[in-house]
């Protein structure tokens, strides 16, 4: 599977806030050349985008994932005001048409173009459309931080065989991509999906909702239908949609962490929210918006992340949440030389966790009776120009230190909160860690 990576925003100074709530709209903005495709859309498209800018600036979303976000990109951009926005990828046929506003800033954007299309039904293999992922900031600090991994999609349209079959590729690649990229972290997932619960023949998004590998749920079953179960009968929606009740291809999905709990609270249709003044409709779709709020983990959190997106991605978190209460660090172990080569624990339970590689000079702390690791160092630079964690410190509730790697300008101190430990890690590696943060457990 091939990501292309784009620039990610620079972490700005997010509110401190370990709970709080937020709003997701998902909308495909009709931003296919009027040549190809009018999306039966009055007016004139350039207008009509200016428009939709204007009114996601109005209502100021927390996060919107747009799709067919293609050859009217600027005009959306030229109305809008939120601080954080992805550049485009192109027009049609080099862009995916998917992209994102957001007020919160992230880590890391990847584009991933589908490996499976289908033109059966309609051109699905014109543009490079595929999915997007980003692990968005909801609050950073020098303590406790929040983050979600976020995914955009809009996946194969048709409901001929070939259509389905390649829909089902699309959402097994998600799936799979969810798997590996966001263990243990929060997720959601956005977008014009072209399947519908009701379509006995295209299993795409009850696949995705019961696969064990993502665990996602459907914040439309809850809080419109009321139900965590798929409907079969079709109930489709007028556009603006007066219910909702109704089901459209747009969804929004979600998964809570040991790290971080996520709640719906509301769902709806919105697009009576975007209008022409004629009163007509701006999209072909349903725009949709979802209220979550959110809380760091009761027995798990995580610190801040530092260094560069790069490596493979690990998280202690999966192992943390199935220990029991009272488990701390006994030894830390650290190798580095001009930069840190591996970081590792051994708890007082037996398990080790360890990532990283074999380089560099190794050290190990050994902690007491009633010591616990309370404070960690990290610092950054460039090698071969990619970000990297060049230096790594520990401290203890009883003052020890240990330390690795080779101090630059870039560093950051990370405590945990009191009555909290360091007991493991997250972030991504290969023969050297390239990016860390701490996971937090209760002392």
């Amino acid at each position: 599977m091939k990501a292309f990576l784009c620039v990610a925003p620079i972490l700005g100074a997010a509110l401190a806030a370990s709970s709080g709530d937020f709003t997701v709209l998902s909308m495909n903005v009709a931003g296919l050349p009027a040549i190809l495709n009018s999306n039966d859309v009055p007016g004139d498209k350039t207008t009509n985008a200016k428009l939709i800018g204007s009114f996601f600036a109005q209502h100021n979303y927390s996060l919107i994932h747009a799709q067919e976000d293609f050859n009217y990109h600027a005009a959306i951009y030229s109305t809008d005001t939120h601080p954080f926005r992805t550049a485009t990828s192109g027009g049609v046929p080099f862009g995916s048409g998917l992209n994102t506003l957001s007020n919160h800033p992230w880590l890391d954007f990847r584009r991933v173009k589908w490996d499976t299309c289908s033109d059966a039904s309609s051109s699905d293999c014109l543009t490079p459309k595929g999915f997007t992922f980003m692990r968005l900031a909801l609050s950073t600090s020098s303590t406790v931080s929040t983050y979600i991994d976020v995914y955009n999609l809009h996946a194969d349209a048709g409901t001929l065989d070939a259509d389905n079959t390649a829909r089902q590729h699309n959402i097994n690649q998600v799936a799979s991509y969810i798997s590996t990229w966001s263990a243990g972290n929060p997720v959601l997932v956005l977008g014009d999906f072209n399947s519908r619960y009701s379509r006995t023949a295209d299993t795409a998004i009850r696949a995705l909702l019961s696969s064990p590998s993502t665990s996602l749920s459907d914040p439309w079953l809850l809080l419109a239908r009321g139900t965590a179960v798929p409907p079969t009968a079709e109930s489709l929606c007028a556009n603006p949609s007066a219910t909702n009740y109704c089901e459209t291809v747009d969804k929004v999905f979600f998964r809570s962490s040991p790290l971080l709990t996520l709640t719906p609270t509301a769902y709806e249709y919105v697009g009576g929210r975007f209008l022409q003044p004629s009163g007509d409709v701006l999209s072909d779709h349903n725009p949709v918006l979802v209220n979550f709020t959110y809380a760091a983990g009761v027995s798990l959190q995580q610190s801040n992340l530092h260094g560069g997106p790069h490596g493979n991605w690990f998280s202690d978190v999966p192992v943390l949440s199935g220990v029991r209460a009272g488990v701390k660090v006994i030894a830390i172990t650290l190798r580095g030389g001009s930069r840190v080569d591996s970081v590792g624990v051994t708890l007082s339970e037996g398990t080790v966790l360890r990532h990283g590689g074999s380089g560099g000079t190794a050290v190990t702390l050994t902690l007491g009776v009633g010591e616990f690791w309370t404070e960690g160092e990290m610092c950054q630079a460039q090698k071969g120009g990619r970000t990297r964690v060049f230096y790594i410190g520990g401290r203890t509730s009883s003052g020890k230190e240990v330390q690795a790697g080779t101090k630059t300008g870039e560093c950051v101190v990370y405590s945990a909160p009191r009555g909290w430990q360091i007991l493991g890690f997250l972030g991504q590696d290969g023969d050297e860690i390239d990016q860390l943060g701490f996971v937090y457990g209760k002392q």
